[in-house]
């Protein structure tokens, strides 16, 4: 790799990793605020909330990733023509087809980036999030008790603890059952501790009193006891965490199992979802060709360069909405796979091709007119007076 070569691949990648920082640190703050209430709510600690949300960020660079690499070709090649070292390196004998090389050292790196968290870094944090919540789930009498609150596990289902010492011992309990239709639960007893062992999970009571009010009768029937346990196994999924389609390994995608049931009833999600991660490390290339198409060739400084930036911008726009699309419905339709891949072959060879021809994209001079004439009207409107 030449001087040149080095400089633009250093400059594309330090730009790149300054984008992809900043968006995904904005996109993972708005993303994580909506699971504030694992705190608020289930009692946990802001190490468990960072780490727990966090899991998600691999799966947010898989659409970041492409967009940033855009972002830095767009600002390096900025950089170059604002410092007229376009139209140095070409007048020096340095074709536009030659300049896009460092540009695609940047995207293989990103592609590669991209290809391992798409095929395990991402599926693994969504796995380890199913996991981690299950644990939570699992431990929910002991996080979601708070002293002095009536927490509703679910419908017709209400809990109280008067105040939790240590040790785990919660004094004060007080439970209202309500889920069976034909009878009401209410038990409240001095103290109870929370028992996890291989049958499930258990708020075991002690030293208390348990009302049971049948539907048809009037008078309650009233048990005294000095031990009871309360079965709570219906909200601990720990035991039983089952990975979905996001949650596959590349290669699980690429070869599944002939048992896997999921599988046997979602098939063309599972070949969906392949063709995504699949396709995934392509788009670095085919952004960075879209905008070194409309960027990269050497122009005058007198020649606007906005148009260019709002073509390459509304180009990769296109592009990635379109494989959304395609994603979408490869779901229903299998065949629709391959558009994608036609899509991302022809949008990377129309790229080459006008850096090879060296082909400045313009607008048409009609349009620029157009424009220039709005861009007048608007500045004599700004400037005339206002009436006395």
């Amino acid at each position: 790799m030449g001087s040149i070569d080095s400089y633009i691949f250093r400059t594309t990648l330090t730009s790149f990793a300054v984008v992809l920082a900043s968006l995904t640190g904005v996109i993972w703050i708005t993303q994580a605020l909506r699971g504030i209430d694992l705190m608020t709510s289930q009692g946990q600690t802001i190490l468990t909330f960072v780490g727990l949300t966090g899991m998600a960020v691999p799966v947010l660079v898989l659409v970041i990733a492409p967009v940033a690499l855009m972002i830095a070709v767009a600002h390096t090649l900025n950089r170059l023509a604002n410092d007229s070292e376009i139209i140095v390196m070409n007048a020096a004998g340095l074709s536009p087809l030659r300049l896009v090389r460092p540009f695609m050292y940047a995207a293989v790196v990103v592609a590669i980036l991209v290809g391992f968290i798409s095929a395990y870094v991402a599926p693994e944090g969504l796995r380890r999030i199913n996991r981690w919540d299950s644990e939570i789930t699992a431990d929910i009498l002991a996080n979601i008790l708070q002293p002095g609150r009536f927490s509703q596990l679910e419908t017709n289902l209400t809990i109280r603890v008067r105040e939790r010492q240590p040790g785990g011992v919660l004094v004060g309990v007080f439970i209202d059952d309500r889920r069976d239709p034909n009878e009401r639960v209410s038990i409240i007893a001095d103290h109870g501790t929370v028992l996890k062992n291989d049958d499930g999970s258990f708020l075991v009571l002690e030293d208390g009193t348990l009302q049971r009010f049948e539907l048809g009768k009037q008078d309650p029937a009233l048990v005294a006891f000095g031990r009871y346990a309360f079965d709570m196994s219906k909200f601990s999924k720990a035991r039983d965490v089952t990975y979905g389609i996001r949650e596959r390994y590349l290669w699980e995608l690429l070869w599944p199992q002939p048992d896997d049931t999921l599988f046997a009833r979602l098939p063309n999600q599972f070949r969906a979802e392949m063709h995504d991660r699949i396709l995934a490390p392509i788009y670095p290339f085919v952004f960075a060709a879209l905008t070194f198409a409309f960027l990269g060739l050497p122009r005058t400084t007198r020649q606007s360069r906005n148009f260019s930036m709002t073509g390459a911008i509304a180009a990769v726009f296109v592009v990635r909405l379109a494989g959304f699309a395609c994603s979408i419905l490869t779901s229903s339709t299998p065949a629709v796979a391959a558009a994608q891949y036609l899509l991302l072959g022809a949008a990377l060879a129309a790229s080459l091709w006008v850096i090879a021809r060296n082909v400045v994209i313009e607008p048409p001079a009609r349009l620029l007119e157009l424009i220039n004439a709005l861009n007048a009207s608007i500045a004599r409107l700004r400037l005339r007076p206002l009436p006395s």
